[in-house]
């Protein structure tokens, strides 16, 4: 086994251990959330996260046995609109009418941080990746993971100001729509 197919099985692991700590906080946070959408947003993410994990297992299998990558990875796609459908959704359910219970913002920092530190772990790697397969798998998982951090940092704006983030969403200001 070649020193790079050592290094990528080795941040495979370690970005699989990751994906399961996260879809276990995010499945734990969802049966603990107060409000609706907050458990929506975390049933999501618990969701990406599982779709991760199957990813990450299928390279690894696959580079255990041909001792490359693959982009067999490709066919477990993560909608990237559903986050803004749900936020749509969700907006013309509660409307402006929504509160926000603390232990669910502190999830939501948690999960903030979460995503943080695997968009940090993914570009990190990303910086020193060749294949053009491995590339293209940390591109889509630093993706997947920037919007898993917008979701929640949006989540938390709306749970605390409904009203500034209708009007961020809306680009609508002071002086009317824009």
């Amino acid at each position: 086994m070649t020193k790079e197919n050592e290094s990528a099985l080795k941040m495979l692991a370690t970005a699989l251990d990751m994906e399961e700590k996260g879809e276990a906080f995010y499945e734990k946070a969802m049966n603990e959330c107060k409000t609706e959408p907050g458990r929506e947003i975390f049933r999501m993410l618990m969701t990406d996260e599982l779709v991760h994990i199957y990813r990450i297992k299928k390279i690894y299998a696959s580079m255990n046995e041909s001792k490359a990558w693959s982009d067999e990875w490709r066919s477990d796609e993560i909608d990237e609109k559903s986050l803004g459908k749900f936020f749509k959704k969700i907006t013309q359910k509660y409307g402006r009418d929504i509160h926000a219970d603390a232990g669910d913002l502190d999830a939501m920092d948690i999960g903030i941080d979460f995503e943080l530190k695997s968009i940090k772990y993914y570009e990190e790697h990303l910086a020193k990746a060749t294949d053009p397969h491995e590339r293209d798998f940390l591109n889509r998982m630093t993706t997947e993971e920037r919007s898993h951090y917008d979701a929640l940092v949006d989540m938390k704006l709306y749970l605390v100001d409904p009203d500034s983030w209708f009007r961020e969403k809306e680009r609508s200001g002071l002086d009317g729509p824009s």
